[in-house]
């Protein structure tokens, strides 16, 4: 129908695309549970450091300042454990994919916060008070619940890209069936039902994409603090592909061969008529 060697091509590309898509989102998830894992790991650590005194003439706590992580530079026992225990939990899979490794500071800054950071700064010294404490258990918390918000919405994405991959390969099973009978070798009542399944395809080609697109547009999450945009998230996942894109891609690729096929049995069909 497109013309054998490109239609198969065509077809083969298609599919590509939405296997590397769904390869992605298995390693992505796989990535997420072991940081989750290392998340909880790093809070039972964290929470078995015995707390110590703030020195006395400490800072007034203050919400803003992250005064109240902060004491005198003496102490830090407490600060080194907390800092070592990240060190073996959480920063492996916060820079598993970064090419020049940041600080270990760097990376407490960009997990947690700067607050948290500075608490824990080995220059400063600072005791690992109880308030510290509870300051960095709470901050982890946090982050081991947007870790597993994002995993639903990594969950959602393999549904979404499960529905695209049936269509397509419904379609695309069907294509490459077709493409082994040649045009010639139809009558004309066999080639006005190919060009009405063809048109059937296109129009489930369309189903597909307005359905991603809906869904791209969502996101999962409780509030907003808390919350993962679909759209977001495929950008970051398929960063690494040829498109930003690769199912709507694949299924737009995939409709072009539709129409192509469909040409080719309207011109047979008119030679005919």
């Amino acid at each position: 129908m497109e013309g054998g060697r490109t239609a198969r091509a065509a077809l083969t590309d298609v599919k590509t695309r939405v296997d590397r898509a769904a390869a992605r989102v298995r390693e992505e998830g796989t990535a997420l549970e072991a940081k989750r894992t290392a998340y909880e790991s790093f809070v039972r650590r964290v929470a078995a450091v015995p707390t110590e005194p703030a020195p006395s003439g400490a800072p007034r706590a203050t919400a803003t300042t992250g005064a109240q992580f902060r004491a005198a530079a003496t102490g830090g026992d407490g600060c080194r454990a907390v800092r070592k225990a990240f060190a073996e939990t959480v920063r492996p899979h916060s820079i598993a994919d970064v090419d020049d490794p940041e600080s270990l500071s760097a990376t407490i800054r960009n997990e947690l916060t700067d607050a948290v950071a500075d608490a824990l700064a080995p220059a400063t010294g600072a005791a690992f008070t109880p308030k510290a404490k509870r300051a960095v258990v709470a901050e982890a918390r946090t982050q081991r619940a947007g870790v597993a918000v994002t995993d639903r919405a990594l969950d959602r994405e393999a549904a979404s890209l499960d529905d695209a991959a049936a269509d397509v390969e419904d379609v695309t099973s069907w294509v490459a069936a077709a493409e082994r009978t040649p045009l010639s070798e139809l009558g004309f009542d066999a080639l006005r039902d190919r060009h009405r399944t063809l048109a059937a395809h296109r129009e489930r080609c369309e189903a597909t994409v307005a359905d991603r697109q809906s869904f791209l547009r969502e996101s999962t999450g409780r509030s907003a603090a808390v919350e993962v945009g679909h759209r977001a998230l495929a950008l970051y996942l398929y960063q690494g592909l040829p498109v930003n894109y690769p199912a709507l891609s694949a299924v737009a690729r995939l409709d072009g061969v539709c129409e192509s096929c469909q040409r080719a049995v309207r011109a047979h069909l008119v030679r005919r008529a």
